[in-house]
């Protein structure tokens, strides 16, 4: 198969780990104790103090699903504690491989011939699981991956990954709730997103760098996340140029070797604090995470009135008075991310004037704004523009969580109402922000994680 040009479309056990009950159908599925948690957040305090910021969940579970590239023990350290990892382990046991979790270091041990068939309950459970597709294509030349599972802020179809590995010489399809692939050889080719998907870079990046000969992806994601996952691959001897470009060259080898890896901070932890401070009139200092993945995000903040200072390991920001009204608009690196959209709607929901904010990734992120509604926001939306006028104070409600950002999003107007504010259905939290209730907690915020029985759990 000769290399060619094409567009491809589309849209975008546990082990030496200690365990707590995160919520219903995590621990249900997972054979841990089920319980019914949820936040009791009271309004009115500043965040003041310092937060150090750990791995970047967007980065980490793509870099241990690339330890299924390479024969031997590869080992990934400054692992945030959040669900996805273990959750992330517990798939790629199910593939052949040891994995052993310790404090912040993740150990996976990855066997010669690793299994190819992903579907078991722990793929449906998050999105980031579709993830060990390009590298079981690459190793096995074949794959079965369950449909993932995740966050409910969208469609995110799967086209464009298979139709990248379709143009490397892969049989690829969806069939019975599952991604089907298989190849003989996979073969370099010349491939064109025709949207910057971090998913579909990342798959085909990994089965590229096992294919013969050259591989060019253009219009390629440009996330920290995938400098590091690049990163990582060039230790383990793979030959890429171009990251943190529109253009990736993947020139395959015929083999990748172990290696030891850090992961990079995660800056959708760091711009939530840092948006945590400005909302609240606060002080914050955050460290481990490089400032210049958030460049636009603290721009922002500046905007509405922040004082902003970067920091070789971070940066602080302090806000004196009522945050300012900033528009939003969320793109793809470098523009103003996805992730980061209900933190920036709490922010508008209090700040003084009207702000509009355009989601432009993904068509249900703005579900979440009912919620916000609840706590008094006066937020109407239409589309993919949201216009949200500022009020002094929100007001305090029983809210639920929708996704790991809504979540977090939620809580932080909680902090900004008058009273007490419940949010439910905090396992989507737990998902994505370590030690999120002691890090507000340390930071002066009145928190309170609060459990009760889940009735529907078995007995």
């Amino acid at each position: 198969m000769n290399a060619h040009a094409a567009t491809v479309r589309g849209s975008g056990p546990i082990t030496h780990i200690a365990w707590r009950p995160f919520a219903n159908r995590w621990g249900r599925r997972l054979g841990c104790p089920t319980v019914s948690e949820r936040f009791l957040v009271n309004g009115g305090n500043r965040l003041v103090g310092e937060v150090a910021v750990g791995g970047a969940k967007n980065s980490v579970l793509k870099l241990m699903a690339a330890a299924l590239l390479a024969e031997g023990t590869s080992t990934i350290t400054n692992c945030p504690d959040i669900l996805d990892v273990p959750l992330m382990a517990e798939v790629l046991r199910g593939l052949g491989c040891d994995v052993v979790l310790e404090g912040d270091e993740c150990r996976i041990t990855t066997p010669a011939e690793p299994k190819y068939q992903a579907d078991f309950p722990a793929v449906r459970q998050f999105r980031a699981s579709v993830c060990v597709l390009g590298p079981l294509v690459a190793r096995c030349r074949r794959a079965v991956v369950a449909l993932p599972g995740g966050d409910a802020i969208g469609s995110r179809p799967l086209d464009m990954h298979q139709a990248g590995l379709r143009l490397l010489g892969a049989h690829a399809e969806i069939e019975h709730g599952c991604v089907v692939a298989h190849a003989d050889e996979l073969q370099g080719a010349k491939i064109r997103l025709d949207f910057p998907s971090v998913g579909a870079t990342e798959n085909i990046l990994m089965a590229a760098a096992l294919a013969e000969g050259e591989t060019v992806i253009d219009n390629a994601a440009r996330e920290p996340d995938i400098v590091d996952l690049c990163n990582m691959l060039v230790q383990m001897g793979a030959r890429i140029s171009g990251a943190g470009t529109t253009t990736l060259t993947i020139r395959g080898v015929k083999k990748l070797e172990p290696t030891t890896h850090r992961v990079i901070g995660d800056r959708i932890v760091a711009a939530t604090w840092g948006i945590a401070a400005a909302m609240t009139t606060g002080d914050v200092r955050v460290t481990g995470v490089n400032p210049k993945h958030l460049t636009l995000v603290l721009e922002k903040l500046r905007s509405a009135g922040a004082r902003v200072s970067f920091e070789p390991d971070g940066f602080r920001v302090v806000q004196k008075d009522r945050p300012k009204a900033v528009n939003f608009s969320t793109l793809p690196f470098p523009g103003f991310p996805t992730d980061l959209q209900p933190m920036a709607i709490g922010l508008a929901a209090i700040a003084d004037g009207t702000s509009m904010i355009t989601e432009n990734v993904f068509e249900a992120r703005f579900r979440f704004v009912e919620e916000m509604i609840r706590l008094g926001a006066d937020a109407r939306t239409d589309g993919h523009h949201a216009v949200v006028r500022g009020i002094p104070r929100l007001s305090s409600a029983p809210v639920w969580s929708s996704d790991i950002r809504a979540g977090a999003g939620l809580v932080l107007a909680g902090l900004v109402a008058d009273g007490t504010t419940e949010v439910h259905d905090v396992y989507h939290i737990d998902r994505g922000y370590p030690r999120f209730v002691e890090n507000l907690q340390a930071l002066g915020g009145d928190i309170e994680r609060v459990g009760t029985p889940d009735p529907g759990a078995p007995r």
